[in-house]
């Protein structure tokens, strides 16, 4: 189900003859091939050719080439060169260190470092606590992966998964004003993770754990919790769950539903499917099915690790067993955050009146978008070439702004609802409507909203923590 995409633009230089209509020829070129053009651009004129840029999104490699042979098959024009925008952007890395005081003088110099420096450091070793206030420390977190659960490409090592925790420190920073550094660890054994974690923490304010692979994720999440004195946050899970929920939060306004009353079906308990699901029955919802890759979770029989235990003895409570099609039979919301194309359209067309479908799976839902909308009154994705777009970048940032500025050294299911109605109340009910139950990803009151609801959630009782 590959279409165009950003993710996939290209350039091209292309030599065509100096004619009026070249222009035009090179856009009906790449509409052909099914681009879709973003710019065109006459970079040289001279009396018997153009050099003209033209850039566009494709589906993939194969398409862009696609493009290429199109445009090369119009008569007398060549391309000259083809760029790959994406891997351009991401030459050189994402980030990078910035001073924040000048060192243009010898002055300045001897206060940022020695002979000066010296006496910061005797103040923190009097007083572990002032790290946050005369450090990076509070306002800088680590983001921490193993590469063992990248996007959806899977166990592919520290070094791929680099580019993702690159683009997540820039997040931070753009959105929440949180300085972040990828911390990619060459290693997936669960006690040595924990161990490098909890030494290198003095360093920052706090800890994101990012694509480590369940179940592995939710004991390193729950022991760097219990150890550590700043937080520990994995985005995996609690991300996903606050924006899921405050998107659910504006569709069950949209259709005049209650989330104590519906029916909900969620596909995959893994780290988001558990997370929504235990921040989604904290938040008043009743009646809620989970199914992972071997069925309908239920009370009864062995479970292979606690997480999944916790869902069976907390949800289910018909223990239903039939197949993901039969429970979706009669259902007011569906929430896939598991594989593509597991579920059908008429799977959909069997939900209750004015259902809701969140099919989350990237790059390919668990329905087809389009198909789903021709039954369910509200449909949301991943992705952001559909309308409501259910993105974690609407939450990590100001949660983030909000644990630093308020000291807190955990969070809690208290803060994470708060976040998910400081989202869902981005939206006002003007702007409410079936093709829009989330802020956009752009809009700057997001995580200023975010980081206040959940400082005021933390409560007046969250002081600094000390240096751990």
């Amino acid at each position: 189900m590959a279409v165009p995409g950003p993710g996939n633009s290209i350039a091209l230089r292309v030599k065509s003859p100096s004619d009026v209509g070249a222009a035009s020829a090179l856009a009906a070129a790449v509409g052909a091939a099914g681009a879709t053009l973003t710019g065109l651009d006459v970079v040289e004129s001279a009396q018997r050719f153009l050099l003209i840029d033209i850039t566009c999104n494709t589906a993939d490699a194969a398409h862009a080439a696609r493009v290429q042979q199109s445009l090369e098959q119009l008569d007398g024009v060549s391309v000259q060169s083809v760029t790959d925008r994406t891997f351009s952007m991401h030459l050189g890395g994402k980030i990078g260190v910035v001073p924040t005081v000048a060192l243009d003088d010898r002055d300045n110099l001897s206060r940022a470092y020695t002979p000066g420096v010296a006496r910061v450091c005797l103040a923190i070793a009097e007083d572990p606590a002032q790290a946050r206030r005369l450090t990076t420390k509070g306002h800088t977190v680590a983001v921490v992966t193993d590469g063992s659960a990248v996007l959806g490409l899977g166990s592919i090592g520290p070094a791929a998964a680099l580019p993702v925790m690159e683009g997540k420190a820039a997040l931070f920073k753009h959105f929440g004003g949180v300085d972040a550094w990828p911390v990619c660890l060459d290693t997936q054994d669960t006690e040595e993770i924990i161990r490098v974690v909890k030494a290198i923490a003095p360093s920052y304010g706090g800890i994101n754990l990012e694509d480590i692979a369940a179940p592995r994720c939710f004991e390193i999440e729950r022991r760097l919790r219990d150890e550590l004195k700043i937080p520990v946050f994995h985005d995996d899970q609690h991300g996903t769950a606050v924006i899921t929920l405050a998107a659910l939060h504006n569709a069950l306004r949209v259709v005049g539903k209650e989330l104590d009353s519906v029916r909900i079906v969620i596909a995959g308990a893994g780290a988001a499917g558990s997370a929504i699901t235990r921040l989604l029955l904290a938040a008043g919802a009743a009646r809620v099915i989970v199914y992972g890759k071997e069925g309908a979770v239920s009370a009864g029989g062995e479970q292979p690790d606690p997480n999944r235990a916790w869902l069976a003895a907390h949800t289910n409570q018909s223990r239903f067993t039939g197949p993901l099609s039969a429970a979706l039979a009669g259902a007011d919301v569906f929430i896939g955050v598991s594989a593509p194309g597991i579920v059908s359209e008429a799977d959909v067309e069997s939900m209750a009146p004015d259902a809701v479908v969140f099919a989350l799976a990237n790059p390919d839902p668990e329905v087809d978008p389009a198909a789903a909308a021709r039954h369910a009154a509200v449909v949301a994705t991943g992705r952001s070439d559909f309308p409501n777009q259910i993105n974690n970048v609407l939450v990590f940032p100001g949660f983030f702004r909000g644990l630093l500025d308020s000291g807190a050294a955990d969070f809690s299911d208290a803060m994470l609802m708060a976040a998910a109605q400081a989202i869902a109340d981005r939206v006002t009910p003007a702007e409410l409507s079936a093709a829009y139950i989330v802020p956009s990803v752009f809009d700057p009151g997001v995580a200023p909203a975010v980081a206040a609801a959940v400082a005021a959630a933390a409560g007046p009782a969250s002081a600094p923590a000390a240096a751990q």
